[in-house]
């Protein structure tokens, strides 16, 4: 220990140089145990505000959700065979009849006659008299009420040649399916929006005096499924022929057959939303199923793209950039990190930090609409010197920091993606984030609290497609239940290669505003 202040100080010059050479060595070490202590400090701040954030987060008893996950399995078995159908046979259409029960008799019927289009015969012109009807009877969903409709197809018959004359039936959107628009509308959007699971909505059903199995369920939204393949790829061509594109990843837990145990699957989303640059264009959400985040599926998907890509610094995307796709990265995710580093524990460098972001997010917002040549223009009067100013901040902040410490890390992760984090500034069609990403991701987030897992790739690739529909009706301010009914109400007789007709933008389906007025 150096001498304290109250002993005498040699006279000798030298002893005086050692004496203060020792002490400098001692002060050193101070300083080390001081920045360790401070670095540990930081980091058991962090770990307990994490650990803080997850106890008082909702609890699972494990029971429960082994039975949860059992039933959801099940369900996600009985959609793959309402989607992909043994073929019909004689003896399957029999069982199918039998097994059939008649519809409850307190719903309301309403009748809808469809008449020949003619008064007369179309093979000698005589006159038509009724003869009979066939009647056949389909279930629909008319929002807070069940209803039967009756279709009834009058028979008329020539007076003269006894010619029979009758509608064509109207086609259903699964054969023989006692399921209308309506229903199958509702029944998708419970499960993909709502997050109510199948098995549950039967039991809700239930209390309304109509008991509809699961196994119907699933057999009626594996049918949609099917019946939609188009459209949602008609969606894909869309999203990916945009000069722009929002792309992330969120896990997915899918239970891992023949091990009792989920695995780590992905979905994947990708959004083109040009309205910030001042497009009319629609925005739209495609999304995809992948049981692991390998690189190859990013690639895969973006192959035919070519433009500006808003993403995160995954390593998966990196042979996805070249000359023909930009990567423009996202600024908040930088906020981020300096922004947590300011609720764990005091940081008047984080703060700093996140004042000078939001001065960037200040620019933004002035021009938010406007086109793109104005937006590059403000942003390189504007934006471009503080950013430099950013720039040279965090670069003197540097050598003052421990390389270990939360705020050299987050720096770190700032000035690694500098490039992409100023695509922004140069061309006015890209954003200075990716949360229309992440927005389109908050529904996933909502329904893996409701449904726990994916049963199957089959579903999990089934729920994509479902949730990209959903979410583009979102996007252009469409009632997904209304905009569902509308498409399965025509698709089924609907021409393939004008299946871009059906896309949300383009089936004049109310928005939601109007459709709330109305009621």
């Amino acid at each position: 220990m150096a001498d304290s202040p109250s002993t005498p100080l040699p006279n000798d010059v030298e002893a005086l140089q050692r004496m203060v050479t020792d002490m400098a060595g001692q002060i050193r070490a101070l300083q080390s145990n001081l920045s360790a202590r401070e670095l540990l400090i930081e980091h058991l701040q962090i770990q307990i505000a994490a650990l803080r954030r997850q106890m008082y987060g909702r609890k699972s008893e494990k029971l429960e959700a082994e039975i949860g996950q059992l039933e959801l399995k099940l369900e996600e078995l009985l959609l793959d065979n309402g989607e992909d159908p043994p073929p019909a046979t004689p003896a399957s259409e029999a069982r199918a009849k039998r097994a059939r029960k008649p519809l409850p008799e307190h719903l309301p019927r309403d009748t809808v006659v469809h008449a020949p289009s003619a008064d007369a015969c179309a093979e000698c012109g005589g006159a038509l008299k009724e003869i009979g009807a066939d009647v056949a009877e389909q279930i629909e969903y008319v929002p807070q009420s069940w209803r039967v409709i009756h279709h009834v197809r009058p028979k008329f018959s020539c007076a003269c040649c006894q010619t029979l004359v009758q509608a064509s039936a109207p086609s259903r959107p699964i054969a023989r399916g006692l399921a209308g628009p309506g229903l199958l509308a509702h029944v998708i959007v419970s499960k993909y929006c709502d997050h109510l699971p199948l098995y549950r909505q039967s039991q809700i059903y239930a209390r309304d005096g109509l008991e509809l199995e699961r196994s119907t369920l699933s057999e009626w939204a594996g049918g949609v499924s099917r019946l939609l393949r188009p459209l949602v790829d008609a969606l894909r061509r869309y999203v990916m022929a945009g000069p722009t594109l929002h792309a992330d990843d969120t896990p997915v837990p899918m239970l891992a057959p023949g091990k009792g145990k989920t695995a780590t699957a992905r979905l994947w989303a990708y959004v083109r939303d040009e309205s910030p640059a001042g497009s009319t264009q629609p925005a739209a959400v495609w999304m995809a199923f992948t049981p692991d985040r390998k690189g190859e599926h990013p690639q895969r998907h973006l192959e035919h793209f070519a433009g500006i890509i808003h993403a995160d610094g995954f390593a998966g995307y990196d042979k996805v950039f070249d000359e023909t796709r930009t990567h423009a990265a996202c600024w908040a995710h930088a906020r981020r990190k300096f922004y947590e580093l300011t609720k764990s524990h005091p940081s008047p460098a984080a703060g700093e930090a996140v004042r000078r972001i939001a001065a960037l997010y200040a620019i933004e917002e002035q021009i938010r609409g406007k086109p793109p040549d104005e937006r590059r223009a403000v942003r390189v009067e504007k934006t471009l010197p503080l950013l430099r100013s950013l720039r040279d901040w965090l670069d003197s902040l540097i050598p003052t920091l421990s390389g270990k410490s939360a705020l050299a890390g987050a720096i770190q992760y700032t000035l690694n993606r500098w490039d992409a984090l100023n695509t922004f500034v140069h061309d006015g069609r890209a954003e200075i984030d990716n949360n229309a990403v992440e927005r389109a991701l908050r529904a996933v987030a909502l329904g893996r609290k409701n449904y726990l897992f994916a049963g199957s790739e089959s579903g999990g690739e089934r729920a994509a497609a479902m949730y990209s529909l959903i979410g583009t009706a979102k996007l252009n301010g469409i009632e997904p239940e209304a905009y569902l009914r509308d498409v399965l109400g025509r698709i089924a007789d609907h021409p393939v290669n004008e299946i871009e007709s059906l896309l949300p933008w383009n089936t004049g389906t109310p928005s939601s505003s109007a459709l709330n007025q109305a009621n």
